[in-house]
């Protein structure tokens, strides 16, 4: 049975006072504030991942895949509602982090539950969120949240991962990123390049593993569009978009999963992303200038 923490846990985090949530959550004292620890029980040798951005979409999708592959599940997101149900829903043992990761305190709280959980297996960071606005007219407070969200959280969780993966000699780390990665569109500047951020990140980071001879996997899921409440909340007309680049999540995880057991470093869901990318890899800057706007500007929206 799932556990619910989201009320309690939410007090403690308002409060800054340690104490036990339902014997699996343990409050760790710092100078000002409370680090929450997310301790799963009752998982006996079965592995465990970590989702951020689970409560809804590709997030969601991973959760249910994860499952049924005989994962036992932390889900980490900032709608407690939306994890108390998928949770109520996993045959597995599932435990919620409600935490906003662009916060110091729900980031502390994520990484300790990376931290204490000794049989965590696979870290999943595909929380995330885009805009579609020029730069200098985008509100400033979204752009810092998404480098945050996206890059220093990806930092500090990877990093909160990799050390007891290295030395158990095992695990993964699953980056979500974005086709968006292999090129700019106006409106998605900080989107596109936090992206491509995360694409490198990874991409050293296999560097530094296969180096190291780490058996330690790591994989950056690049999907294109995607039903999910993603480009709904951004305000992108379905119907603007042919039918064909639309991917469903359950097809964008199946084919990062089996990436991930192939050793495959960067995964395309989608035989006509897999061309886009390769395509946008070699178009000059000029090319790249004459692209469509992605719709309407004017939307800045948190997903």
């Amino acid at each position: 049975m799932p556990l619910r923490i989201e009320s309690k846990t939410q007090a403690l985090l308002r409060k800054g006072r340690s104490a036990k949530v339902a014997g699996c959550v343990a409050g760790a004292a710092s100078r000002d504030r409370t680090a929450i620890v997310v301790l799963l029980t009752n998982t006996g040798n079965r592995p465990v991942a970590l989702i951020t951005g689970a409560s809804s979409g590709i997030g969601e999708t991973f959760a249910r895949k994860l499952a049924a592959r005989g994962y036992d599940l932390i889900l980490v997101a900032r709608r407690a509602d939306r994890l108390n149900a998928l949770a109520a829903e996993l045959p597995v043992h599932s435990e919620i982090l409600p935490a906003d990761l662009t916060t110091e305190e729900g980031l502390q709280a994520a990484e300790a539950a990376i931290r204490n959980c000794p049989q965590l297996a696979l870290l999943v960071n595909n929380a995330g969120f885009g805009t579609l606005k020029r730069f200098w007219v985008a509100d400033l407070h979204g752009q810092e949240q998404m480098h945050k969200l996206h890059v220093m959280a990806a930092m500090r969780l990877t990093h909160a991962a990799l050390g007891a993966m290295t030395e158990r000699g095992h695990g993964a780390v699953i980056n979500v990123s974005s086709v968006a990665a292999f090129g700019q569109t106006e409106g998605n500047v900080s989107y596109c390049a936090t992206k491509a951020w995360m694409n490198a990140f990874t991409q050293g980071l296999d560097i530094e593993l296969r180096g190291a001879g780490s058996k330690v996997k790591v994989q950056a899921l690049c999907p294109g569009y995607t039903m999910s409440e993603f480009h709904d909340t951004l305000g992108v007309d379905r119907n603007n978009i042919p039918r064909f680049m639309w991917l469903q999540a359950d097809a964008v995880v199946e084919a990062s999963l089996r990436g991930l057991d192939r050793g495959e470093v960067i995964v395309i869901p989608g035989a006509v992303y897999k061309i886009g990318a390769a395509v946008m890899r070699h178009l000059s800057h000029g090319l790249r200038r004459r692209i469509g706007k992605p719709g309407k500007l004017g939307k800045d929206q948190r997903v």
